[in-house]
């Protein structure tokens, strides 16, 4: 079955996969080890310059598809995912003052030119130059954040909702998030909100310098099933009281056997934007709501220097 259908779920074997100009990379990926008894993922803390995850994950083979030479082929409707070319003023993400303001307005003219949105609200960013073992570091590893190696969505459908009443006025978050009575809320339905107004959570990945180590792979959304994913929750420390508050709600993600189409873009360069999209608030065939994705070890480059990328997100809406 040829992955150029647009409605078909192509396996990792297929035959038929339309050549890149690339090289593909078989490696390992962490998804999520469900203890299959029902139970919550262990939550992720971020507290005190700390980041803890203690979530059990388990390596799966798989391959990552190259997609030089059919960059212009995916897109966020279909696939999740989508590669854009842009080149910034700013090269280096130094300066917290420069990135809050020039680059996040380059950052939303990109947005409504790629996507069509008629209005983007960006909530944050977060710049990563750490080592691949920046988890494990302990004390102090929040400040220098490195790759992530789990196979997640930043957001859940619940999650998103959390996102919109953090970063948007209460009336219009209560409108957007807004179900019609009776119905259910449940964050692992297919249904979202009942908003009329469609809105959506896309991530924007560049690298501040040509990727070779630990780059990011990200899976066409036709090929991941709702079952697939478990509701997991990034709680908040509090340095006096210790008390833990939730921060976010995201996806952590089951194993696939070869079910999952993974992809990534071979030396990703700085004026190479990938689209990654978290949410979509409207459930419609054919159109993709979230893409997971993960940071990856390519075998031929874990002698290269760190992996430098800055990552913004941002609320997208279509009048």
């Amino acid at each position: 079955m040829a992955i150029d259908t647009p409605n078909q779920k192509p396996s990792q074997s297929d035959k038929t996969f339309s050549p890149s100009t690339g090289r593909d990379v078989y490696t390992q990926l962490n998804y999520y080890r469900d203890p299959g008894d029902g139970s919550a993922p262990i939550p992720v803390v971020v507290g005190s310059g700390k980041v803890s995850n203690e979530r059990p994950t388990v390596p799966v083979s798989v391959i990552i598809r190259d997609m030089t030479g059919r960059e212009d082929y995916y897109n966020l409707d279909s696939h999740g995912f989508q590669l854009v070319h842009h080149e910034s003023q700013e090269k280096d993400f130094v300066d917290e003052l420069r990135v809050n303001g020039a680059y996040y307005t380059e950052m939303e003219q990109l947005y409504k030119q790629a996507t069509g949105a008629t209005r983007v609200v960006i909530f944050g960013h977060r710049v990563r130059r750490g080592p691949s073992d920046w988890h494990r570091l302990g004390e102090g590893n929040a400040k220098n954040p490195g790759p992530l190696h789990r196979v997640h969505v930043d957001q859940s459908y619940a999650g998103a909702e959390l996102v919109a009443r953090q970063h948007l006025p209460a009336d219009e978050a209560e409108t957007l998030t807004r179900r019609d009575q009776g119905s259910s809320r449940s964050s692992s339905s297919r249904s979202s909100s009942n908003s009329p107004r469609r809105w959506q959570i896309v991530n924007a990945w560049r690298p501040i310098r040509t990727v070779r180590k630990d780059p990011l792979a990200v899976v066409d959304g036709r090929s991941v099933e709702e079952t697939d994913l478990a509701e997991a929750s990034v709680m908040y420390r509090d340095g006096s009281s210790g008390a833990e508050l939730l921060k976010s709600q995201t996806w952590a993600v089951r194993p696939a056997g070869e079910r999952h189409q993974w992809f990534f873009k071979r030396e990703q360069k700085p004026d190479e934007v990938l689209l990654i999209k978290c949410f979509d608030s409207l459930e419609e065939e054919g159109v993709v709501r979230r893409a997971p994705h993960c940071a990856f070890v390519d075998p031929e480059a874990v002698d290269e220097p760190s992996r430098e990328s800055v990552e913004v997100r941002a609320l997208l809406f279509y009048d």
